[in-house]
């Protein structure tokens, strides 16, 4: 079996995404890597992108999630991107890691990180 992948890793976005009220209003970064599975055979035999997944489209697809919509939770807006992905690209398998540096946990942590995989 053929395991190509496509690693779009530590995407930068400001959002307005939480549970807390002050979380969607006054937003904050968060960090996004997106893992991308197909058999990308095709694309190394021709040379086009018409046989691959053009990774600007997918960039801009997760930066008009993370930027213009909310979600509570980080694992529907992980879950959002990943079925989008699917759905607009010839991927097979996809995950998505989202970063929250800023949580309402009262002690010290890097980040928390919510890690979504979905299949065809």
């Amino acid at each position: 079996m053929m395991k190509d992948t496509i690693l779009l890793e530590n995407m930068v976005f400001y959002g307005f995404h939480g549970v807390y009220e002050y979380e969607r209003e006054q937003g904050q970064r968060f960090y996004v890597d997106a893992q991308i599975h197909a058999d990308l055979s095709e694309a190394a035999k021709t040379d086009k992108l018409t046989d691959t997944i053009d990774y600007t489209m997918i960039y801009s697809q997760i930066k008009d999630v993370m930027e213009n919509q909310r979600f509570q939770l980080l694992e529907a807006v992980g879950g959002h991107i990943a079925e989008l992905i699917l759905k607009t690209s010839i991927a097979t398998n996809v995950t998505i890691r989202i970063r929250k540096p800023a949580v309402p946990i009262p002690g010290p942590l890097n980040f928390v990180q919510v890690e979504i995989s979905r299949s065809k």
